[in-house]
């Protein structure tokens, strides 16, 4: 008789045993079943920029793409204004994009830089203008490596298609 308790016991504590591990598992299918989902919205590292000159600005985000690096932001024209981006792969300029000339305007302003090397673009400077092309208010400079946007900086970034 000892015998069949002690047989029971086990019997009872292998199947409380065996409820946990398959609650655990449960838990742990839900938890891997969502990793994909923050794996795929981690692929692209984003960096933040904010560009205020006086009452205008442009505040927004650069995220890098594989073969591309799209620039998007809130874009506020005092006076008249207009927004640039450029991408580099090390020391090669890929390419550029700019808004129109914006005056007592506010709006998103999204600009698309092309970047088809691999690895993709490596920085991108961002940059406010009065209108005039050469006439730079304010930049940064974003590090996809780092997800950081270093500046502002007084002026524009050397520019290829305007110094070129």
């Amino acid at each position: 008789m000892a015998r069949l308790k002690h047989g029971t016991a086990t019997k009872s504590r292998t199947r409380k045993f065996g409820a946990a591990v398959a609650a655990v598992a449960s838990v742990a299918g839900m938890v891997f079943a969502a990793a994909p989902a923050t794996a795929t919205a981690a692929a692209y590292p984003t960096s933040t920029f904010s560009i205020e000159v006086g009452a205008s600005y442009y505040k927004g985000t650069v995220t890098w793409y594989n073969r591309s690096v799209g620039v998007t932001g809130a874009f506020k024209a005092v006076g008249c204004r207009r927004v640039y981006a450029q991408a580099w792969a090390g020391a090669t300029w890929l390419s550029w994009a700019s808004s129109s000339t914006w005056c007592d305007r506010a709006d998103h302003a999204p600009l698309s830089l092309l970047a088809d090397v691999p690895g993709g673009a490596t920085e991108v400077d961002v940059w406010m203008t009065s209108g005039n092309a050469y006439d730079g208010l304010e930049y940064f400079t974003c590090y996809r490596g780092f997800s950081f946007c270093d500046g502002p900086y007084v002026g524009r970034p050397y520019s290829p298609p305007l110094d070129g």
